[in-house]
């Protein structure tokens, strides 16, 4: 999927968020999730985190499913707008933020390594999400962390930076692991 350098974000989310819509009804879908469970796997091996921020994938965000390291989920706040990472035992959340996202009410913790998951993408790092900007502010004020984006081939795209936007260490799709510069 491409777009002009610089477009209006939320109209290309609003683009992007229907072709992965459409995505996840074709049987590519699951072809994509299989292709991309085994190189977010030998990745994460390699990065032997300590504790690894997931997400609970939501409208057909890519399920990185059971992972063998300890684990923590977001926890979204509106006012102020925030997030923490709280800790996660893996058993189905009965907790949500208030963004209405599951989440876990496990101790507050700072993870080594977080899964990001990705609306759109750029070669140079930078990622288009849901536009309330909670990874971003999160991953300013833990400069340290190894990002990992998650993100479906096709939303690949182009947007110009803004100030507030931290580009990811690397991002894997279900064909290739890019490593920005």
């Amino acid at each position: 999927m491409s777009s002009p350098a610089s477009p209006d974000r939320p109209a290309l989310r609003r683009e992007l968020l229907a072709a992965r819509r459409a995505f996840a009804a074709t049987p590519a879908f699951e072809a994509a999730q299989q292709a991309l469970s085994g190189p977010l796997r030998d990745l994460l091996a390699q990065l032997e985190p300590e504790l690894l921020g997931v997400y609970w994938p939501v409208s057909g965000e890519f399920n990185p499913g059971p992972l063998p390291f300890a684990r923590a989920l977001p926890f979204a706040r509106r006012e102020p707008v925030s997030m923490q990472y709280r800790r996660w035992d893996g058993t189905p959340p009965t907790l949500q933020d208030e963004c209405g996202i599951p989440s876990a009410a496990g101790a507050v913790a700072v993870p080594d390594v977080v899964l990001v998951p990705c609306v759109g993408f750029t070669r140079t790092g930078l990622r288009l999400g849901y536009g309330g900007g909670y990874f971003d502010r999160w991953l300013a004020q833990h400069p340290g962390v190894t990002t990992v984006g998650l993100a479906w081939a096709g939303a690949e795209t182009h947007f110009a930076p803004e100030p507030h936007d931290q580009a990811l260490t690397l991002i894997l799709t279900e064909r290739e692991l890019i490593a920005p510069d």
